[in-house]
Parts: structure tokens; C-alpha cells; sequence
């Protein structure tokens, strides 16, 4: 039986063959990284934590730069992709060649075919939370320091808990990391499972006298970490800051990400829609008639004077824009929305005019009253009573409760709707 080599073999016979073929870059990802081919899989994860910092993207760094830094981490952090790339660089990752043994060449060969690419490590679950910022920190920016307490794979036992030889099968699991519960409930089996509290989910267990001392055999430590969070001017509500592969670290994993969703609180004076800002102003009755001047303290400390237009009215409920005074856009802090200012008028109340006034005011706001209709031949007369509205909603809500239910129950033999 023969089985053919590619490029380097020979043919049956002793007659040899050769197949030209370009040289294979097997060193890139070790020079993005800046170490050497010998490296230890303790220096690629410090190589790539290092870089990883000074070039996220979050922190003013090139996003292409990250993507390649992140690339070759997940190349060389996994065993058998980093044999794989140091046999045939990046070509055999993209499953341009057969990494198997001999049975995966016969299998290519007679219509096997399996030519999988190998997995890659699992990636652990994201940590999300949300941060609470103020109107005044959207608007100015600004930067949020956080301390967080995350684990990280033990640098002295390199996440194996202690010496490899020394493990053996958890008992209480089987060697499968959890465990099954079962429990009858009347008629019905109920199933649980849960990670196994003996061995922490590993599937298997070790003497206490022989776990690493660093870590008491649990494969990780906790550490604290400042994470810096920027906020930046005219960011939305609910927006998404991510620390990529901040999250708790596990042997074997890739780790997730810290997941910032930026909360905004709400404030006493503006409201936000967008890029704009709305502010509600009540005003006297004099200014809803002769316009009127105010002062508006912002959110990054000025104080601008508003005015509105000299002799117009000023309805109840209307809306004034002032241009430019809102909040900056989102990547593009130079430019602002508005803000619009929408006037409440206090009306005088209790206020009781002389017979001169009320003659004043009619000079000042001539009116046509209103007259009795010519064909009535008599009219009630009531005084209306001002109420608050939330007594009428009480009305409503009592009138359609079940207790006023007026519709008589029967047995549903009475008259019913003839079918058309």
C-alpha cells in the first residue's frame, strides 16, 4: 500500500517526484506577538494581554491592528491550531491541508472525506452590567474608573490546579463535571443538573497535599482590575462599551467580555430626545402676552440668557427652538442639536378684579359674550366648580369595576340575535 506524499515524497520504484511549492510563512503570528517560536503558552498570554491593551480599539488604537493581535492569539493559544500553523503557516488553517494521520489520507483518498478543521477553544460567557452616568457626563464626556474582581488562569501551575500525573476521574461525577439530580414530584421526574462542587466542573480531582499552593488546586485566582470607561460626548442611552476578553478567565477558554450598558439618569431640568434637549418653563401671564427674558444654566456651566420674540404671544403648551443649544452629536461632538423650550402659563388664581379693572382689562381684550340663543324660552343656570382631574379618573374607575356590572346573568336560554 502506498500513500502519496505531497511535495516531499516519492514515487514507487525509486523514481523520485518532486512538487514545487511556495516557502510557508510559519512565524507571522509569533512576530505580531513579539516572541519566538519556543515561546510558552504562560508568555503568548501576556504577549497578547499586553498588546491587546495598547491597541483596543475602545482606547484610540487601530481596529485592524486588534483584529490581527487577536488572530494570532487564537492561533497560538490553542495547541492544535498552533501545531497546525507551525507545520503549514496560515494555509493549513484554512483547511487547505489534511492535518489528520494516516487514516485521514485514506479517508481523502477513498471517499472518506472528513477533512475537519480542528475546534478552536469555547469562549466563556460575557459579564454585563449597567453604569449609570449623568446628563452632565453625556454631554462634557468623561471617564469612569472601575474596579472590577475577576479570575485569571494560575501563572504557577499554568491552569492545571497542580502536576498533571497526579489528577485522577472525579468520583462524584464520573468525570463529567456535573452532576444529575432526580427527583419525583406526585406523577412527574424532575431533572436538575449543576456543576460538580468536588471538582468545580473539571471532571476530575486531586490529593490536597499535591494541588498547587498558588492556587490550592482550583486552576484560577482572583485578582482586581481598574477598567476605564469613556464616555463619550452625545453617547446614547443603552449604548455598549466592551472590554474584549476582560471576563472571568478558565483553562482551555477563551474569556468573555465586560459589557458596559450606559444608563442615563434622568435630570431635574432637561429632558433628552436624541440629539436635543427639552426644557419646560413655566411664565407669568403678563410674559405669555408681552414675551418675556429668562436664564438657563447648561450643562457644562454656562449660563445663557434666553429671549422670545418682543410682542408675541405665548400660548399655553408652545414650543420655542433655541438652535444649537442641545446635545452634541455622537462622534461628532462640534456639532449640537437643539433646544426647545415648551411654556406653561400660570394663570392668576384667587385673584378677584374691581369693577375698574375688569373695565381695564375690556379696553385691553375687547370680547363679544357669548348670548342667550333667541329661541329658548327659559334657561337653568348652574355655576360650574373647578375639579381635579384625578377625581374624574376615579369616577371611571369605579363605575367600571365588576360591582357595577349591570348586564343580569341567566342561563343563556333567553332572547338571542337572529342569524342573517
Amino acid at each position: 500500500m502506498f500513500f502519496g506524499d505531497f511535495g516531499f515524497g516519492g514515487m514507487p520504484g525509486g523514481m523520485p517526484h518532486h512538487r514545487s511549492r511556495e516557502a510557508v510563512d510559519t512565524e507571522k503570528f509569533y512576530n505580531i506577538l513579539g516572541l519566538s517560536k519556543d515561546c510558552s503558552e504562560s508568555e503568548i498570554k501576556k504577549a497578547y494581554r499586553k498588546l491587546a491593551i495598547k491597541h483596543h480599539p475602545d482606547k484610540g488604537g487601530d481596529p485592524e491592528k486588534f483584529k490581527e493581535i487577536s488572530r494570532a492569539y487564537e492561533v497560538l493559544s490553542d495547541p492544535e491550531k498552533r501545531r497546525i500553523y507551525d507545520e503549514h503557516g496560515e494555509e493549513g488553517l484554512d483547511g487547505n491541508f489534511s492535518h489528520g494521520d494516516a487514516s485521514d489520507i485514506f479517508d481523502l483518498f477513498f471517499g472518506g472525506g472528513r477533512g475537519r478543521r480542528p475546534k478552536g477553544k469555547k469562549r466563556g460567557e460575557d459579564v454585563v452590567t449597567q453604569l449609570k452616568v449623568t446628563l452632565e457626563q453625556i454631554y462634557n464626556g468623561a471617564m469612569r474608573k472601575l474596579a472590577i474582581n475577576k479570575d485569571i488562569v494560575c501563572e504557577t501551575c499554568d491552569g492545571a490546579g497542580g502536576p498533571r500525573e497526579a489528577f485522577s476521574t472525579c468520583n462524584l461525577c464520573s468525570g463529567r463535571g456535573v452532576r444529575v439530580q432526580i427527583r419525583q414530584m406526585g406523577s412527574m421526574i424532575h431533572q436538575t443538573q449543576s456543576v460538580c462542587n468536588a471538582c468545580n466542573g473539571q471532571g476530575k480531582s486531586i490529593d490536597s497535599s499535591k494541588r498547587c499552593k498558588s492556587c490550592n488546586g482550583k486552576c484560577v485566582k482572583q485578582t482586581k482590575k481598574i477598567l476605564e470607561v469613556l464616555i463619550e460626548r452625545g453617547v446614547a442611552d443603552q449604548h455598549r462599551v466592551t472590554f474584549h476578553g476582560e471576563a472571568d478567565e478558565r483553562p482551555n477558554e477563551l474569556p468573555g467580555n465586560v459589557v458596559f450598558i450606559i444608563c442615563q439618569a434622568p435630570h431635574d431640568v432637561f429632558k433628552r430626545s436624541g440629539p436635543d434637549l427639552i426644557l419646560v418653563k413655566n411664565i407669568q401671564l403678563y410674559e405669555a402676552m408681552t414675551g418675556c427674558t429668562f436664564y438657563v444654566k447648561h450643562l457644562d456651566g454656562r449660563v445663557i440668557e434666553i429671549k422670545t420674540p418682543e410682542n408675541q404671544v405665548i400660548r399655553p403648551g408652545s414650543t420655542f427652538a433655541v438652535e444649537n443649544e442641545g446635545m452634541p452629536v455622537y462622534k461628532s461632538a462640534f456639532n449640537k442639536g437643539n433646544l426647545y423650550i415648551t411654556f406653561e402659563v400660570d394663570f392668576p388664581i384667587g385673584r378677584v378684579f374691581s369693577s375698574a379693572e375688569k373695565s381695564k382689562l375690556l379696553e385691553l381684550f375687547p370680547y363679544n359674550p357669548e348670548k342667550k340663543p333667541a329661541d329658548a324660552k327659559s334657561v337653568e343656570e348652574h355655576i360650574a366648580q373647578e375639579v381635579n382631574p384625578e377625581e374624574l379618573q376615579a369616577r371611571a374607575r369605579a363605575y367600571d369595576s365588576p360591582s357595577h356590572d349591570h348586564e343580569e346573568e341567566h342561563d343563556g336560554r333567553g332572547v338571542q340575535c337572529k342569524q342573517q
